[in-house]
């Protein structure tokens, strides 16, 4: 079975240099490494995410390290030479990195580290060595661990210099409330000004599902309302969680994220000027 790469129009018509925050791409030429997930048989990579990109009407791309890929940025980079100045890359970066692998990754289009704390080479345990070391470039870091654990990690997220984000709209196992203590604490983060929210991976948390993803709807409105400054978006296709045969429609949940911001300038902010802004696409 195939993931779907083209399909009907999304009811939604993105603003002109629309970002994609959050994309991984896979090739047989890059193989497995030790300690991560296998890639997805297929391998889904470039040719095919750029037939997603024309679907969704998206102009600019943001490539995530693959977790099956660790250490091994290779394959990022790759990526990153295929898409050019229309693209921009989270790389693994590792507390004994070198200066000068930073400064050649710089000119490769990195601008962030991932911290992965599920499954991923860079965990929280190197989360602020690894901002230390990235601040010279201005980097910023996205990080992604168990939500409902936020509470827990929240003194060491408000020691990170520098921006970051807190990836798949905080990726809360169990859907909090409004009134829950993880939304408060979420809430002090993203005020404290250097804190980005991505909407990403609806379909890894949700309980109440496609094609509405209703619960994970009522937090992310009230966010985006809270702070439209400090939301991004991704795709997170080729949504390697799943199996390619149960792969979501891409363009039903772009419709339905955009359903969740209240006018054409929000959606401005959210898919053009803040990614643009945190990953350097305007200089």
């Amino acid at each position: 079975m195939q993931r779907k790469n083209t399909g009907t129009t999304p009811t939604t018509l993105l603003p002109a240099g629309s970002i994609d925050s959050h994309i991984h791409i896979y090739s047989r030429d890059y193989p497995d490494q030790p300690g991560g997930p296998a890639s997805p048989p297929d391998f889904p990579g470039l040719d095919e995410y750029q037939k997603v990109q024309k679907w969704l009407g998206l102009g600019r791309v943001v490539i995530v390290q693959a977790n099956a890929h660790q250490r091994d940025n290779s394959c990022l980079l790759n990526a990153l030479g295929h898409f050019g100045e229309n693209s921009r890359g989270i790389a693994c970066i590792r507390p004994d990195t070198h200066e000068s692998t930073l400064n050649t990754y710089h000119q490769q289009g990195v601008r962030a580290a991932r911290i992965m704390n599920l499954g991923g080479a860079t965990r929280l345990d190197d989360l602020l060595s690894v901002n230390a070391l990235v601040q010279d470039f201005k980097w910023s870091c996205i990080v992604q661990f168990d939500g409902n654990q936020i509470d827990s990690h929240a003194a060491l997220l408000q020691q990170i210099q520098g921006d970051y984000v807190l990836d798949h709209q905080g990726k809360f196992f169990e859907p909090i409330s409004v009134n829950s203590p993880e939304f408060s604490t979420l809430l002090k983060l993203i005020d404290k000004g250097n804190c980005y929210l991505k909407l990403a991976g609806c379909y890894e948390t949700s309980k109440s599902g496609y094609p509405d993803y209703a619960d994970l709807g009522v937090t992310a409105k009230v966010l985006i309302a809270h702070a439209p400054e400090r939301i991004i978006w991704g795709s997170n296709w080729p949504h390697v969680s799943l199996a390619p045969s149960d792969t979501p429609c891409d363009a039903q949940l772009l419709d339905t994220v955009c359903s969740w911001m209240p006018n054409a300038k929000v959606l401005q902010k959210i898919f053009v000027e803040n990614p643009a802004k945190l990953y350097g696409f305007d200089k």
